[in-house]
């Protein structure tokens, strides 16, 4: 294609153009390398520089302490299901649960083969359209840690701040909120992301974890399932997805010199998924939002259309608009937005712009 389209998938997601752009640049030959970042020794100098660049990118963009270790994984969130509890979950505990989607379902199922779980809170009643109030949390007061999925991809539900769980270590899965705000990150135990959403390509996850955890990882596990076999080895236990990390380095150092920071993104995706939500809202008999409206994603807009047809239409008009991906997951139906990082504001424009009109041209269709 000549132009590029407006990308709204939920990941693989959109990605900076202007990183893009510099991987083009630096494709065939690293600038003083020679060869491709795709080419070199994950323990060549120039790699060197390159993974010990994007830590030093996400220490500073979450403030992260020398009290956290900042690894780089492989797996994606679906291993990170498992390694959590194997490292964390010892004989005799019991893991903690607050399932408010899809992901947060699956991380329990997985935990469940792995030791012994409890469920705080399970939001399956409503279709996963609203969060807990801390009042509805039954939480174990000597959990070995509380997992809470911070954006639920697929019904668009997010929290806003972290869930209160005293001493109790707080493990989050921010996959798809991860480098979009602010956070203190030491509210958590634990933080992983996969990267494809706001931090680079599929093949690398982020696992941000405090020091102290790591002492509770079993030596007798597999090496690479043992948290500590990476930090030991700084996340080159074995050969790590060089270019995927590569990637990351760029995408973090476009949020500090082009965005503010984490402060800077958060203002730019508020007012990216506020142009939606407006329109959802003036809309409430054409479009149903899914997520109720104090909980709703920054990241993931999901609505419905009057009819399945609808629903249909609208994608494919969209599409041929420049607007693709839009469909939403078969849990929810409709439509969903993913409006990451990456997703410029002229993106957002044409697509409110395009449901305005779609909404008065089909207004009272059944």
């Amino acid at each position: 294609m000549a132009q590029r389209v407006y990308n709204f998938a939920a990941g693989p997601a959109a990605m900076p153009v202007k990183v893009l752009e510099q991987i083009q640049r630096d494709m065939l030959a690293l600038p003083g390398v020679g060869a491709s970042v795709m080419e070199i020794s994950h323990r060549s100098g120039a790699f060197t520089a390159i993974i010990e660049g994007a830590i030093k990118n996400i220490r500073e963009l979450l403030s992260i302490g020398d009290d956290y270790e900042v690894l780089f994984l492989q797996g994606g969130s679906r291993l990170q299901f498992s390694m959590i509890p194997m490292n964390l979950l010892g004989s005799g505990q019991v893991a903690d649960y607050i399932v408010t989607g899809s992901w947060g379902k699956y991380a329990l199922d997985e935990a469940k083969k792995a030791g012994e779980t409890n469920v705080a809170w399970d939001g399956k009643e409503t279709n996963y359209d609203r969060l807990p109030a801390t009042a509805d949390l039954r939480l174990q007061p000597q959990a070995a840690y509380v997992h809470y999925t911070s954006n639920e991809t697929i019904q668009g539900v997010q929290f806003a701040t972290e869930p209160s769980v005293g001493d109790v270590p707080l493990v989050c899965d921010a996959s798809s909120d991860f480098l979009s705000r602010p956070l203190n990150i030491r509210k958590y135990g634990l933080l992983y992301a996969c990267a494809q959403k706001n931090a680079g390509p599929a093949g690398v996850t982020v696992v941000v974890i405090r020091k102290n955890l790591l002492k509770l990882s079993d030596p007798n596990l597999p090496g690479y399932l043992n948290y500590d076999t990476h930090a030991q080895a700084n996340s080159l236990w074995n050969t790590p997805p060089t270019f995927a990390i590569y990637v990351l380095q760029l995408i973090t150092q476009w949020l500090l010199e082009d965005c503010g920071g984490l402060p800077g993104i958060e203002v730019a995706n508020r007012q990216k998924a506020a142009l939606l939500y407006d329109v959802l809202d003036a809309s409430p008999e054409f479009y149903q939002g899914h997520a109720v409206p104090e909980v709703r994603s920054q990241m993931n807009v999901t609505f419905r259309l009057p009819s399945d047809e609808l629903t249909a239409q609208f994608v494919g008009e969209a599409k041929e608009q420049g607007l693709t991906d839009l469909k939403g997951h078969r849990s929810v139906g409709g439509i969903r937005a993913s409006i990451y990082n990456a997703m410029p504001v002229a993106g957002v424009e044409k697509l409110r712009d395009f449901m305005v009109k779609f909404r008065d041209t089909h207004q009272g269709a059944k």
